[in-house]
């Protein structure tokens, strides 16, 4: 049975090997890695692990057997990043896909997120990732728009809370 749990400096290796199989790029939803953040030494990866606890998103790793699976983030705020990203984001690892963890995670954030003081939350994807177009759907969400964004076509979902 997964569970989401907080970033953790302990779990270094297993994060690593997450890390890993989605190979190079930031395109890791749900983990908060940004460009310059250098995770592979440990005294690197705690130091990050410590800038995504003291920012004011959430973050969890969704976890089976002590398996980093993915991560989702809870954004409990409005602001122009999170107007273009979403409140919350998520991803999950490529071994892990298919077996709805992307569902099962939205389902424990949704709570959160009214708990945080959102009465809705809004959740972007890009226009051709079919899986979370149906991980979003399929919990409410209601499509909002659908905008370039120099990259591609990125669709805006609502979901009440």
């Amino acid at each position: 049975m997964p569970e989401l749990i907080e970033p953790d400096a302990g779990r270094h290796a297993a994060w690593l090997e997450s890390h890993r199989e989605w190979g190079p790029g930031l395109h890791e939803d749900g983990f908060g890695i940004g460009p310059d953040d250098e995770v592979d030494s440990a005294p690197g990866f705690a130091a990050w692990v410590d800038r995504l606890r003291s920012r004011p998103a959430r973050l969890w790793w969704i976890v089976e057997q002590e398996v980093v699976l993915g991560g989702i983030a809870l954004r409990p705020f409005t602001n122009d990043d999170v107007l273009r990203t979403g409140h919350i984001g998520y991803g999950i690892r490529p071994s892990a896909r298919g077996r709805g963890l992307a569902t099962w995670a939205l389902a424990q954030a949704l709570p959160r997120a009214r708990k945080a003081g959102l009465e809705r939350a809004l959740l972007v994807c890009m226009d051709d990732n079919a899986a979370s177009i149906r991980t979003i759907e399929r919990s409410g969400g209601v499509l909002d728009r659908t905008v370039d964004d120099g990259h591609g076509l990125v669709r805006h979902y609502w979901i009440s809370l």
